[in-house]
């Protein structure tokens, strides 16, 4: 498949889309060095610069790969898929076990490292998540998650809540699936409001132990709802 100059619009784009569709066609196989940064430009008639910046998102995308001292290589055929994607993709049930692991462990952090203010955000969250039960489900959800966000923040590890934050989409998504498809009163009385309680109310005495076997246990039992759906 030749390559050929590029029509006037974001060129950097289209010097990346050309450059992807040889490798994707097959013209570039895995392990191929491209040619360089000046035939690549005549080729595609655009500027060196314009050819390195395509390069470069490329080789974000994890298809190419640049050597010191030897050159562009093709290392993938299919780029590579971020966590949002892979996250939409996946089960509940996945994503619960990956949440389980977070939150256990952001709840004995926050044991030990909260602050008054984060306290009082726990306590806000915990009360607009008792005044959202048994209401509409998206307000009683979104009651829930901000209670869990301000337990994850009180952590005071920004990664930790960055990471939490790339689950909230698919997790409010899972969860509305979730009570649409079991009676949550039935199933679970006070909304699990005695569990939530007692969860801040470990993280209040400093019982990171007694933090992280609350929100275990809370986490399994949904668990447990998933696994026993039909």
């Amino acid at each position: 498949m030749p390559l050929g100059p590029l029509r006037p619009s974001p060129l950097v784009e289209q010097a990346a889309l050309h450059l992807r569709e040889q490798i994707t066609s097959g013209e570039w196989p895995v392990g191929t060095k491209l040619p360089g940064e000046t035939t690549l430009a005549a080729q595609l008639g655009v500027g060196r610069s314009t050819v390195r910046e395509a390069i470069r998102a490329l080789a974000g995308a994890g298809l190419l790969q640049a050597r010191q001292g030897s050159g562009v290589f093709v290392i993938a055929t299919e780029p590579e898929e971020d966590l949002q994607t892979r996250l939409r993709r996946a089960s509940v049930g996945d994503v619960y076990e990956i949440r389980m692991m977070i939150e256990v462990r952001a709840a004995e952090l926050a044991a030990a490292r909260r602050t008054d203010e984060d306290l009082a955000a726990m306590d806000r969250a915990l009360a607009a998540r008792g005044e959202a039960a048994g209401g509409p489900d998206e307000p009683f959800i979104d009651a829930d998650i901000a209670l869990h966000v301000a337990v994850v923040a009180a952590a005071h590890n920004p990664l930790l809540g960055d990471l939490f934050g790339e689950f909230l989409p698919v997790l409010r998504e899972g969860l509305l699936d979730l009570v649409r498809l079991i009676d949550v009163p039935t199933a679970e009385g006070d909304h699990g409001r005695a569990a939530h309680t007692g969860l801040v109310e470990a993280i209040r005495a400093r019982d990171a132990a007694g933090a992280a076997a609350t929100i275990e246990e809370e986490l399994r039992r949904t668990v447990a709802y998933l696994k026993a759906r039909p």
